[in-house]
């Protein structure tokens, strides 16, 4: 090779190596916060959908998890999740997201499980949220006939119902209450309240008042409380052959006796799509918050027969899991 031409090669060399250079830089590690106050099984989903979108542990992204209990400590951990400086915070219940919209108004948030989102002062409307937080809501008031309708469809001689919820978890209490208030009469049922703490002792005692009552069931609003402590309430539900309604599927699955609520895991994938749209540039405020699209009823067919209760042939073709 003749001088000359060695020379050429060398200095293309050389000119090259900042582009191999930034070629081989690795992306920069975005970071979510995670908020929850329940364990949901189906919340893998987030992270999963997130994957597919291009965001991947340890790639361009880091996941740094807190998990508050029914809200226990959700302060304390929203502190903690700020101080982080994340570029988006996924929430999961109105009182983390409570917690992190009193700590920060300009790191953006996406809640989940939410339900009156402008009576809780997230958002300023639905179709234009206005600050830093926007999300999915879980339950609008018509769930709350359809849970009513299902109880009195399965057990006829329901006429008195308890809605069962903790006002400091769920602070919707009221809103929902209220709805189910509204609609009872049309079904030949009076709703009244069943307050509960956090404390498995109150809970026996509420749900022994409950019992107590002739002709009662039971709704069991969706919250963390209601969540963290469903093994209990579903087990003095069979104990007493109270029938109850729940929210969620995975209570079902675990005893209870029937279930009407939004898909959790499509829901968790809808969180993923706006975290995805924060982390490439879109503002919260953008974003318009959805009501839910989709619903399924799972009905435990084991736990009916224990309660002995008829199962009508409507009630079996509208589920979308029967457990047997």
């Amino acid at each position: 090779m003749r001088r000359r031409e060695l020379i050429s090669l060398l200095g293309a060399t050389v000119a090259a190596w900042p582009l191999a250079a930034t070629a081989q830089k690795p992306e920069r590690i975005r970071l979510i916060g995670m908020l929850v106050a329940t364990n949901d099984p189906e919340i893998k989903a987030f992270a999963q959908e997130l994957e597919k979108r291009g965001w991947s542990e340890g790639r361009n992204i880091h996941i740094e998890h807190r998990y508050a209990p029914a809200g226990a400590q959700a302060q304390t951990l929203a502190k903690e999740l700020v101080a982080m400086q994340p570029d988006v915070i996924f929430t999961l219940g109105r009182p983390v997201t409570t917690a992190l919209q009193q700590e920060t108004r300009t790191i953006p948030i996406v809640f989940t499980y939410v339900i009156d989102p402008i009576g809780a002062g997230f958002i300023a409307s639905f179709a234009r949220p206005g600050g830093n937080i926007t999300g999915l809501m879980a339950y609008e008031p018509s769930a709350v006939g359809k849970w009513l309708g299902m109880l009195k469809e399965i057990a006829p001689q329901t006429a008195r119902v308890a809605i069962l919820g903790n006002p400091k978890t769920a602070v919707y209490y009221d809103y929902l209450l209220g709805a189910a208030q509204a609609v009872a009469p049309s079904l030949g049922i009076e709703a009244f309240p069943s307050r509960i703490e956090n404390d498995a002792a109150d809970i026996e005692r509420t749900i022994a008042a409950i019992v107590s009552i002739p002709e009662g069931g039971m709704i069991v609003l969706p919250e963390s409380t209601t969540s963290v402590n469903h093994d209990l309430i579903i087990t003095l539900a069979a104990r007493n052959r109270l029938p109850a309604v729940y929210s969620f599927k995975f209570m079902v699955q675990a005893g209870g006796l029937m279930s009407y609520g939004i898909v959790s895991a499509d829901h968790y994938r809808q969180a993923a799509f706006y975290v995805d749209r924060i982390l490439r540039g879109a503002q919260p405020a953008d974003l318009p918050v959805q009501t839910p699209t989709k619903y399924e009823t799972a009905l435990n067919l084991k736990t009916a027969k224990t309660l002995g209760l008829s199962v009508s042939a409507g009630l079996l073709v509208a589920a979308d899991e029967v457990i047997e």
